[in-house]
């Protein structure tokens, strides 16, 4: 069940698996390779209505391992934003780890992109974050830093959808966007 919303409130989502479609055992190295998934640009217009703030935070080991280039991932991440905002929605950040080190304190499901967000974006209360994610990695950052947690089986759907790190889960970032307007305060 999702909490009741107001525009006070902030959205995390996680990149991959969410935003757009994943490569199976490798990484998005150039925009060319992005692909949104159907819905998405408008999930995110509608949650911008609803949300504060919409920040991305997204493990990228590929640069880390020296496979993509980090100007290659931040075209994609400007790319990525510009295209929301033509669609009416809005990304206030993209927050990213290419650290390789597990215990990375940024690396999620280390609280570290979470706690940089709300340094750079004051008014972001963590105790008023939802966190989208298609990972038990993405639900345990959020556990991390007192969120709620949504799971999207997008890419895992070995993942048992009762794990009690999850409080919600949707098929996609399109039918979130859609309970939440039907649910919000607003």
């Amino acid at each position: 069940m999702l909490p009741l919303i107001n525009h006070s409130w902030t959205l995390f989502l996680d990149r991959d698996g969410v935003i757009n479609h994943e490569k199976d055992k490798d990484y998005i190295h150039t925009w060319d390779e992005f692909k949104f998934y159907d819905g998405v640009k408008e999930a995110i217009k509608k949650c911008s209505s609803l949300f504060n703030r919409i920040v991305v935070v997204t493990n990228q080991k590929g640069v880390g391992k020296g496979l993509t280039k980090l100007e290659d991932l931040h075209i994609l991440h400007a790319n990525m934003q510009r295209d929301i905002k033509a669609a009416g929605g809005h990304i206030d950040a993209v927050f990213y780890c290419s650290d390789l080190e597990d215990n990375s304190p940024f690396r999620k499901p280390n609280p570290g992109m979470g706690l940089q967000a709300a340094k750079q974006f004051p008014d972001i209360d963590l105790k008023k974050t939802i966190m989208v994610g298609n990972t038990i990695s993405d639900m345990e950052f959020g556990r991390n830093l007192g969120m709620h947690t949504v799971f999207l089986p997008t890419t895992r759907p070995e993942v048992d959808l009762q794990d009690e790190r999850i409080d919600s889960v949707y098929a996609n970032l399109f039918e979130f966007a859609e309970a939440l307007l039907q649910g919000s305060s607003y």
